[in-house]
């Protein structure tokens, strides 16, 4: 079987433009109860919801290969990482696991945690 990924969001217009123009994840179709992405082979459906629920963990993550050069594109387009006081992280926003994967989060539009993981 293949995963398909769910998310949510209570504003669309914004939702779309995190996920398409700032994460880069390929825009497949738009319907009235989701928007619809596909990265890596994987589909990504943003439901439209009328509330979205905060949570306070990562509800999406995604893995890229240059940790730097994901941050300064995030910043660029006005994403700022998330800093947690239980976690030493660099200046940049980004955790270093034991294992040595270096992770880094920011929030969706609707406040959804999303991870960004380079493998070591």
């Amino acid at each position: 079987m293949k995963p398909i990924l769910f998310a949510a969001t209570a504003n669309p217009d914004a939702s779309r433009n995190f996920y398409e123009n700032v994460l880069g994840l390929n825009f497949t179709s738009e319907a009235p109860y989701a928007i619809v992405f596909e990265t890596e082979g994987i589909t990504l459906r943003i439901q439209k919801v009328e509330e979205v629920v905060s949570v306070p963990y990562t509800t999406l993550g995604f893995e890229v290969t240059d940790m730097a050069d994901a941050i300064t594109k995030l910043n660029n387009k006005g994403i700022e990482l998330e800093q947690f006081e239980f976690l030493e992280q660099d200046a940049s926003g980004v955790w270093t696991t034991p294992d040595g994967a270096k992770v880094a989060w920011c929030r969706d539009p609707d406040g959804s945690m999303v991870s960004l993981t380079q493998l070591p």
